[in-house]
């Protein structure tokens, strides 16, 4: 059986998956590719151009309008990825304060949602990519090769954001980033618009019980 060339991988915020699929990304020589960073980039250019991010349909419109690629890294500066509007790199940019505030926001938008799941399935039909997102599998790329759906509870995910915090040498509450966790849970799961969900026929791995090596592991065995 030749290798899956399209993966998705979907699962809650913090599950692990960015880490997944990085490293799944560099072993098969594949675009790393988290959908999160065209919600990032549609944010940025709306703060950019004094855009209401609570504007449902100025945003919207700008998601229809803005042509955005997503690469395999130019440059050894410690990114995923290149981030292209236009002829511009955005990388970076889409990685500011700002953008961590208001991202959340906008990834609700039906239209903007519709509009980014059309992008993202224009380069994960390239093929050769490990697409990282919540609904990959489920209205991006229905037809991946092989669909993994990485899980883990709500409190697990809150340790390990915390823990990174504190090994940083930042302050941060344990309560306030479970409670962030479950926020998002809730906007993911509960939008009308592909929300998060288990694809019928994704492979499921609750990494409660499995360490990022574990994991790795166990996807990799899959994958060749």
């Amino acid at each position: 059986m030749p290798k899956p060339s399209i993966i998705a991988i979907d699962g809650p915020a913090a599950s692990g998956k960015s880490t997944l699929g990085h490293r799944l990304a560099d072993a098969l020589g594949y675009l790393f590719f988290d959908t999160g960073v065209m919600y990032r980039a549609v944010t940025y250019i709306a703060i950019r151009g004094g855009v209401d991010v609570n504007d449902e349909a100025a945003v919207t419109a700008i998601a229809n309008e803005v042509l955005i690629d997503v690469r395999p890294p130019s440059k050894a500066d410690g990114r995923a990825c290149d981030v292209i509007v236009g002829l511009t790199d955005i990388t970076w940019e889409t990685r500011r304060l700002a953008v961590d505030a208001n991202v959340s926001v906008v990834s609700t938008y039906k239209g903007v949602r519709a509009a980014l799941a059309s992008q993202q399935r224009r380069i994960g039909l390239r093929g050769r990519v490990v697409m990282v997102g919540r609904d990959i599998g489920t209205v991006v790329l229905p037809e991946a090769d092989l669909k993994i759906y990485l899980d883990a509870s709500a409190e697990q995910r809150a340790r390990r954001r915390y823990d990174e915090i504190i090994a940083r040498g930042e302050e941060a509450s344990f309560d306030e980033i479970l409670a962030g966790v479950r926020m998002r849970d809730e906007i993911d799961s509960a939008r009308a618009f592909s929300p998060l969900k288990i694809a019928e026929d994704a492979i499921v791995l609750d990494s409660d019980s499995l360490n990022a090596d574990e994991v790795f592991l166990r996807v990799e065995v899959l994958c060749r």
